[in-house]
């Protein structure tokens, strides 16, 4: 238990500390920083521009188009493979139902409803999670919610406190901003941290779904062998640009904005590696990717219900992203659907380490 919390600890001092020792340093106002609820925009964003566009995408294409690709179409062969051998649950029913009836209170403006009107996102994804545990279930009999119930239910606190980080780095570069409602303190926490409690639960769920189909499994068991020579020297050099990065962050929030997205993955792989542990890309040495195809697909295809479900509604949040807010689906960018990629690694982790820390806790 003491090295998964001395990782805990490692990630927490420095994805909390460094960017605010950068802005000390450089001698920022440290409190507009630190305003709760985060409402004064402060951030200057860099205008569009073409060449950064075409940079940008020219390296996520060649980063991850090889394995995007066949991901896709994994699944959709899988669809005449994954035969069911058990029924939909009625639980599941019971999600889509809720789910339906939450998506359209969410982007109507029905008088009687206006009260609970910015309320409606914890719903809808709790809909989601007993949807997409139900596919996992009516295809193999087993989900997280019935067969690992104390892991399920121990991912919605750790989600929150995992989402709250992502908030906080967000401070440096603003790269999004809440609209519709205004609270104060106490009952913005409150009410953002329910939402923020679905987030590990639905995109493990859907990594779980995602992981099942057949040709996932075999396309990428033996997809494309990938290691260093000196992991460790790697992992050094990852953690001291991740830092050097987190440092910078809130004084190049126009160039270093992806660390968000980046550096805390980075960080958790490199002490991985340092304390010689196995973690979410030792796979990938030997050639299976299918955790990791199916970990960074999962966050893809949550992100396009979270995007689509914000689109229409009351309570929602919106983009400045530097250089590139350009061609948007939804709120969101074009290129900005590339973070997902490396959040749903970061959920995987996270997750992992869990249920490390449940299993010792457990003997």
């Amino acid at each position: 238990m003491k090295d998964v919390l001395l990782k805990f600890l490692i990630l927490a001092s420095m994805l909390l500390g460094l960017p605010m020792l950068g802005i000390v340093l450089a001698g920022y106002p440290v409190l507009r920083y630190l305003e709760f609820p985060p409402e004064t925009l402060y951030v200057s964003h860099a205008p569009f521009s073409w060449v950064a566009f075409i940079a940008y995408s020219g390296f996520i294409i060649a980063v991850v188009l090889p394995l995007l690709i066949p991901s896709v179409r994994s699944i959709r062969q899988s669809r005449s493979e994954g035969a069911s051998l058990f029924p939909f649950p009625w639980w599941g029913r019971l999600g889509v139902t809720t789910g339906m009836l939450f998506w359209i209170l969410a982007w109507t403006r029905m008088p009687w409803f206006a009260g609970l009107q910015p309320h409606t996102f914890t719903p809808l994804w709790l809909s989601y999670i007993l949807v997409i545990n139900a596919l996992c279930y009516r295809r193999s009999g087993r989900c997280m919610l019935i067969n690992r119930t104390g892991y399920f239910l121990l991912l919605f606190p750790a989600s929150a406190a995992f989402w709250w980080f992502f908030e906080y780095l967000n401070r440096f570069v603003q790269n999004w901003q809440y609209m519709g409602v205004h609270y104060g303190a106490v009952k913005y926490f409150f009410l953002a941290t329910l939402p923020f409690s679905t987030v590990l639960p639905a995109v493990l769920g859907t990594r779980e779904w995602i992981a099942g189909f057949p040709r996932m499994r075999q396309g990428f068991k033996n997809f494309l062998p990938l290691g260093f020579a000196r992991p460790k020297i790697v992992a050094w050099t990852a953690l001291v640009i991740s830092a050097l990065g987190l440092a910078g962050i809130g004084l190049w929030p126009n160039y270093l904005f992806p660390l968000l997205w980046v550096s805390p993955l980075l960080i958790m792989v490199a002490l991985q590696v340092l304390m010689g542990e196995r973690h979410v890309l030792s796979e990938i040495a030997g050639g299976d990717w299918s955790r990791v195809i199916s970990s960074a697909t999962a966050a893809l295809f949550c992100g396009l219900f979270w995007e689509m479900w914000n689109y229409h509604s009351l309570a929602k949040w919106q983009y400045s992203v530097p250089f590139v807010h350009r061609l948007q689906i939804f709120e969101m960018p074009l290129l900005g659907y590339a973070g997902y990629l490396p959040f749903g690694l970061e959920c995987l982790v996270i997750g992992d380490l869990l249920a490390r820390l449940k299993n010792q806790v457990d003997k």
